[in-house]
This record gives structure tokens, C-alpha cells and sequence, in this order.
């Protein structure tokens, strides 16, 4: 598991890597969330010396991966998969085979741009309630059981109340995933503005020091371009 697609090309690659020491017969699972189209390249690499590639980005941050709970999302070919399911089980709550190589890498940008275009609706409907002297923590609590409430509503809100961005997902890894995600959607001709604008207003925390903060740090972001505070 390792931050981004070189990063696991040089492990598999590299001189020493990976590559050198396989056999016919074994299996790489990468768990990085990666380009799913490096994932696609690097599985045709090992098929070539007989090696089984699992690309399984994982989903549920630092918390979920303390207790074991995380989500594992996982594209191979479903024989390998079979053989693996049950490894993969004791670290996670969701083991889910969701299509073929890159599957994985796939379904994790989806996540991701879920979850940064969620966090910034909420960090952006906090701020509109707070300026207009309704209290954002009662909105919350109004709004969290209809249709507007989410995982990441509930997940976030109160970090974005207390101003605690202690990360246990940092914006410089949302910037990454994001940034994947445009790579990806340019390369098949998609288009995907929402996650272009929630990873600028990334970048633009990251110039002003805060890309270690958690990616609720996006409700910082509001606060600085709306001259205000979500807190008290």
C-alpha cells in the first residue's frame, strides 16, 4: 500500500524490486489507491512471468484501519480473487470484487470524488446558514435524517464545529486521489468538473500550509474566502 502509481512501479520494477523474486504462480495485491490505468499496465507486466495482479484500494481511513473495519474494493480476475477474498477479510468489514484489473482503482476515484464533492456542499452550506445567523450545528441536526444526510455529514460535521482537522485523511492524499481522477477522466473522455473545482479548493489550502490537515479542512477554505468562522 503506498501512496501513488510510481511509487508502486518502482517497488515492482525497480532494481530489487518486487518482480525479481516472483514466481509463476503468485499473486501481487496492490492496495495503493492508484492511476487504474498503471494498475491495468502492471498486471499485463506480471502476466508476462505468470504472476496474478489484485488491484484493492481500500476506503474508511486511519480510524477503520485501526479497528479493521476498512472497505476493500478489489478488480482482478474472479478465480484470483477467490483464492485471496479471505486474507483480505482480516483487515476489512467490505470485501467487494467489482470487475476486472483497474476495477478497484476505478471504484476508489469514485469514492473519492464522492466524498470531496460532499464535504465541500456541506462545508459550503454551513457557511451560507452561519452568515445568514443560523447556527450550522443546528442545521445539522435539522437536516441529517432527510434526504441531504450522508455518511460523510455525519463523519465531518462536528471536526468542522470544533475546528479539529487532526487528519485521518489528509488533503495532500485527497489532492492525489483527485488529481487521478482528472487523469483518468481526460484519458477516456469524460468530464468531471465538480472534482476539478473541490481539488483546487484543495491546492489552495495546501499554498496557505494546511495539506496536512484532514479533508474537512475544506470548511477552512470557506471560512478564509467568507471572512468568517463555522465554530461557537
Amino acid at each position: 500500500m503506498l501512496p501513488n502509481s510510481p511509487h508502486v512501479e518502482s517497488a515492482l520494477f525497480g532494481e530489487n524490486g518486487i518482480a525479481e523474486g516472483l514466481t509463476a504462480g503468485k499473486c501481487v495485491i496492490d492496495m495503493s489507491s492508484i492511476a487504474p490505468l498503471a494498475s491495468r499496465d502492471f498486471a499485463k507486466r506480471l502476466e508476462e512471468i505468470g504472476v496474478d495482479f489484485l488491484d484493492a484500494p481500500v476506503s474508511g481511513g486511519e480510524p477503520k484501519a485501526i479497528d479493521g473495519t476498512i472497505a476493500v474494493m478489489v478488480g482482478g480476475k474472479e478465480d484470483v480473487f477467490a483464492k485471496y477474498e479471505d486474507l483480505l477479510k482480516t483487515m476489512a468489514s467490505t470485501v467487494a470484487l467489482v470487475g476486472e484489473v483497474g476495477a478497484g482503482n476505478i471504484t476508489k476515484l469514485a469514492n473519492q470524488m464522492i466524498v470531496a464533492i460532499n464535504i465541500a456542499g456541506v462545508a459550503e452550506a454551513y457557511s451560507l446558514a452561519k452568515k445568514a445567523g443560523v447556527d450550522p450545528a443546528r442545521v445539522y441536526q435539522a437536516i441529517r435524517s432527510g434526504l441531504a444526510g450522508s455518511t460523510v455529514m455525519d463523519q465531518k460535521s462536528q471536526k468542522i464545529f470544533d475546528g479539529d482537522f487532526t487528519p485521518g485523511f489528509r488533503i495532500e492524499l485527497h489532492i492525489k486521489d483527485l488529481q487521478n481522477v482528472m487523469d483518468t477522466s481526460h484519458q477516456i473522455n469524460v468530464s468531471a468538473p465538480f472534482p476539478s473545482l473541490a481539488m483546487e479548493i484543495m491546492q489552495s489550502l495546501k499554498a496557505h500550509g494546511h495539506e496536512k490537515d484532514d479533508h474537512s479542512g475544506i470548511a477552512e477554505w470557506y471560512e478564509m474566502v467568507n471572512d468568517m468562522k463555522l465554530q461557537g
